[in-house]
Order: C-alpha cells, then sequence, then structure tokens
C-alpha cells in the first residue's frame, strides 16, 4: 500500500495525495432518486451527464488590490502533457543553427502522446513540451512537498474567463518533521492565452505550414502573453503553526474562509482564515520568497474523539458547517454545527468497513446521504436517518479504494480510484441490496499503472474528469465521447499532463472553467489544457 510524504519517523501513510455559455435560466434539475428508488433501465453514459450551472457559494472576502510585487518561483520547466513529442538532439542542434525554428513554440513535426512504460526514448532523443496544448501553465515550488491543499473560493467572479487570473488556496506544508504548518496562498498575475483546439492529427502540410510559420507564431505568442500580464506569476504566502503533519484540509463551500484539518497526532481542526485571506487580498506589500513569518493562531474547534489519525474528510456541499471525518481504524464521525462557532461531534461513530477509511464524499442532493471508500476495497453509502450502519456496502475494487468523486453536475455518478492504478465510474440508482451482481459499474479504467493518489469531476463539465497518479501523469477524461449506443462505451483521455514527480492531489477551480491546480513533491502547478473549453465561450463574448 503506497503512503504518503509526512513525517519520516512515522510509518509510511497512503499517497493522499472549460466559462460555460450564458443561457437562459433553466428549470431545476429533478432531484435525484433516493437510495430506496427502483433503479432505472440502463441508458448510454451520456445521457445520464446533464450539464447545469454551479450554484453560487457565499463569498466574504473582500475584493483584493491590484496584485503585489513579490515576484514567485519561475516555473522549472514546461510540463509536458497530451502534446508531448519526443525530438533528436541533433535535429533540434540543427534547427537552431539554420535559425529556421529554434524559438518556435510549435513543433515542426506531427505531435505524439508520451506514454511512460509504453513509449521509449532513444539514445539522443529528448522530451518537449508543445505550449499550444495549454491555455496557461505555470510551476512553482516553495521549498518543502505538500501533501495536500484545497481551492478557496474568493470574490473575484462566479465564472472568470479572462486572463490574468487570481488564485487562492490552502495546503498543508512541512518544512521539517517538527515544524509543520498550514500555508494560506495568493497566487495572481497568472497569464496565459486563449488558443484554438488542438488537432488529434497533424498533416503534412500543417507540419510545413508550422515550419514556416514557427517565428510569426512565436512572435504572436509573445504579444498575446504580453497582453495576459508578464509570464511569472506573483506568489504572496502567509503561515499558520499546525501541530502535526496535515494529511488533508479542505475548505468549507458555503464560507471557504473556514477550514478543516486532518492531523498525523490524531485530531481534526476547525480553523478561520478570514484575517489571513483578507490581509492577503489587500496586500500591496512585497514579501521576500521564504519570508513569510509564522502566525500562531488557535483553531476554533478541535476535536480528538478520533480513535487514530485519519484522511478521509468532507464538508457538505448543501448543509452549511456539516461534516464527516474517516479514521485509520475504520470509524467515521458526523459533526452539526451549532451556535457560537462550535461543532456537535457524533458520540457513537459510523461502522461497517474492516479497515481504514481513506476518503468521504457527501451527496451533493440529499442532506443526509454520503460515500465513503476503504482499504477493504469497499466502497459504502450511508444515510444518517438510517442509524450507524451502511444503506449499501459493495465491493468496488480488487485494491484499496483510496479516492472518491461525486459528480456534483450529474449526482448519479461516483468515480472512484484504486491502489492498483484502476479508477471506475458508478451509477448510484443501479445498485441494490437485494442482488449480490453489481449493475452500477459503468466504466472501468486501466490506464494508469500506479495508485490513484486524487481524482474530481470537473465543476463545469459533467461528463470531464480529472484523475492524478503516482505515475507522475495527471490525465483528465471526457465521458461524453462513446463508440456508438449499441456499443460498449469507449472513453479516451483528453490530457495527458507529464512532467511532476510523485503527484498528491488535484483540484479544479470551481470558479476558474478549466483550471486545475496540482501538487507533488517537486512543487505544484496550475494549468489549462487548450482542449478543456468546448462550452467556454469566446474572447469578447
Amino acid at each position: 500500500m503506497v503512503r504518503s510524504i509526512k513525517n519520516p519517523k512515522k510509518a509510511k501513510r497512503k499517497n493522499k495525495p472549460s466559462s460555460l455559455s450564458i443561457l437562459p435560466r433553466q428549470p431545476p434539475p429533478s432531484p435525484a432518486p433516493s437510495l430506496a428508488s427502483p433503479p432505472p433501465s440502463p441508458s448510454s453514459l451520456a445521457s445520464r451527464l446533464p450539464l447545469h450551472p454551479p450554484s453560487p457559494a457565499l463569498l466574504p472576502l473582500h475584493p483584493p488590490s491590484p496584485a503585489a510585487s513579490l515576484s514567485s518561483p519561475l516555473p522549472r520547466q514546461q510540463k509536458g502533457n497530451g502534446s508531448q513529442h519526443k525530438k533528436s538532439k541533433e535535429g533540434k542542434e540543427k534547427e537552431q543553427g539554420d535559425g529556421s525554428s529554434a524559438s518556435s513554440s510549435v513543433p515542426s513535426m506531427p505531435t505524439k502522446v508520451w506514454q511512460p512504460g509504453v513509449d521509449n526514448l532513444e539514445e539522443g532523443e529528448e522530451l518537449e513540451c508543445d505550449p499550444t496544448a495549454y491555455n496557461c501553465l505555470h510551476a512553482f515550488h516553495i521549498g518543502w512537498p505538500c501533501l495536500s491543499f484545497d481551492v478557496v473560493r474568493d470574490s473575484l467572479g462566479l465564472l472568470r474567463t479572462d486572463f490574468p487570473h487570481t488564485v487562492y488556496f490552502v495546503a498543508g506544508l512541512a518544512e521539517n518533521p517538527d515544524w509543520n504548518s498550514i500555508g494560506i496562498f495568493k497566487v495572481s498575475n497568472v497569464s496565459g492565452k486563449r488558443r484554438e483546439l488542438v488537432p488529434t492529427k497533424a498533416t503534412t502540410s500543417d507540419s510545413d505550414m508550422d515550419a514556416d510559420n514557427s517565428n510569426s507564431d512565436s512572435d504572436e505568442d509573445s504579444e498575446d502573453e504580453e497582453e495576459g500580464g508578464s509570464a511569472a506569476p506573483i506568489l504572496q504566502l502567509r503561515k499558520v503553526a499546525h501541530s502535526g503533519c496535515v494529511n488533508r484540509i479542505r475548505a468549507m463551500t458555503q464560507n471557504p474562509h473556514i477550514c478543516a484539518s486532518w492531523s498525523d497526532a490524531g485530531y481534526v481542526q476547525i480553523w478561520d482564515f478570514s484575517t489571513h485571506l483578507n490581509a492577503l487580498a489587500e496586500s500591496e506589500t512585497e514579501v521576500p520568497r521564504g519570508g513569510s513569518s509564522v502566525f500562531n493562531q488557535a483553531p476554533i474547534f478541535n476535536f480528538k474523539g478520533h480513535k487514530d489519525e485519519g484522511y478521509a474528510i468532507d464538508w457538505s456541499p448543501r448543509v452549511t458547517g456539516r461534516l464527516v471525518t474517516g479514521d485509520c481504524k475504520s470509524c467515521i464521525r458526523l459533526w452539526e454545527p451549532t451556535s457560537g462557532a462550535t461543532w456537535n461531534v457524533d458520540a457513537t461513530p459510523f461502522t461497517g468497513h474492516t479497515a481504514s477509511v481513506e476518503d468521504l464524499q457527501l451527496s451533493p442532493t440529499e442532506d443526509h446521504v454520503f460515500a465513503s471508500c476503504s482499504v477493504d476495497g469497499h466502497i459504502a453509502i450511508w444515510d444518517a436517518r438510517l442509524g450507524k450502519s451502511p444503506a449499501i456496502s459493495f465491493k468496488a475494487h480488487n485494491a484499496d479504494v483510496n479516492v472518491l468523486s461525486w459528480n456534483r453536475l450529474a449526482s448519479v455518478m461516483l468515480a472512484s480510484g484504486s491502489d492498483d492504478g484502476t479508477f471506475s465510474i458508478r451509477d448510484l440508482r443501479l445498485l441494490s441490496t437485494k442482488s449480490e451482481e453489481d449493475k452500477s459499474l459503468v466504466a472501468h479504467f486501466d490506464y494508469h499503472k500506479h495508485p490513484i493518489t486524487s481524482i474530481e469531476w470537473s465543476p463545469h463539465e459533467a461528463s470531464t474528469l480529472a484523475v492524478s497518479s503516482s505515475d507522475n501523469q495527471l490525465t483528465i477524461w471526457d465521458l461524453s465521447l462513446e463508440k456508438d449506443e449499441e456499443e460498449e462505451a469507449e472513453f479516451k483521455a483528453k490530457t495527458k499532463e507529464q512532467g511532476q514527480k510523485d503527484l498528491k492531489e488535484l483540484h479544479w477551480d470551481a470558479q476558474i472553467p478549466g483550471m486545475i491546480v496540482s501538487t507533488a513533491s517537486d512543487g505544484f502547478n496550475i494549468l489549462m489544457p487548450s482542449n478543456i473549453q468546448s462550452t467556454l465561450p469566446s474572447e469578447g463574448a
């Protein structure tokens, strides 16, 4: 079982780890069937994935002042993705020698997806990144690894499409085994360029045209880059001391300045980071890189009732302040908010798994329903009104189930990722307690060959899913791609992003369609693949 980056003195722990077109208001979607509803007849997966705009969250933060001047770490290198290709060093030197394409950002040969474990580099060959595969790509490293983070919603707008962008997020930081903190980040001046969709095949004439126009394309890219801001984002950071390694951290959807953290010391803490977020939003003072001081702030609530550390934690997208947490002793606890910024935590835990609870997801449509996954290979669906045992439990994978994601746009779809590198999609309407046969499985993928560390549905495209793995790949999948309604569905990856080492976690930005933030042992990436924009309005729309 793969384990995560944390205190080396401890036993290893598991690797934990595109704006919408403005349409007339549509009637609200029908609520998802309850657990007791009879399953519908199977249909094509694409027909089960309606698109609905996300509901706005409460956004208490003040609008930020103009970006401060702190310069962030420059990208280590351009990261490869689905357009990454290999090129001989001899050919590259020849091109640079005659000046024909040394500065080109568009390769003069058909690009090919590089697949680790499948493709081999011959002597003298190296990988190159095609920057046209991205609307934006930025990397930064703060000097120490981050196991878990979460994007924090802000008050800058619900659906933002114009560069440059600003992103807020919180993350667990471990500068050394005895010095842990939570980082509150603001990354502004995230520049980029809206590109045309990347073609799947390149013809000979296309390649010739690319070669002929390489210099002019590069110049145009530079001009567009300048219009969106300079290439280097501006990074600002405030740190709050945290007792123990941060196993997992999550920001509340409705009140994003409220965050919950799981500590490897065995307790869960609730924090109010409004002061820090507002200070970052209003800051105009340059802070030297690495010079951020650590604030000693007490959590607003501290729960020590779990018998062991844990990783599973999730805020309810429907009930403000409701929280579920799960530990390595297979226990799950439900938190209910009370007056005075406190919580009532169930004295009696939910039990049903036989091993560590790895992830939790509260239902996007039903207040009292949540899903859990475990090292025992099972997924369980719980209804808090029915007691402390699962309403339905089923074998989901042949190895540990590491991560879950409940689709908030198509609420009958649940995705799960396993330690064996596979991930699956299930239709919850097809679950049944009366049959041992699992009819809910609608798709199963074995592309990744190492443990799945993070999985998350897009908040803007109901059929789009992002996955990260220990094989150092972040892949984005479009489940609406089918061969035929009467044939078995065949799904294809839209993007394969490579370059980070030991990927831990990824999240979509709910306010910037198509943007993904990912963390790995060698830092963070902020990326927007150019082919994740099928429903975005054109520039100036």
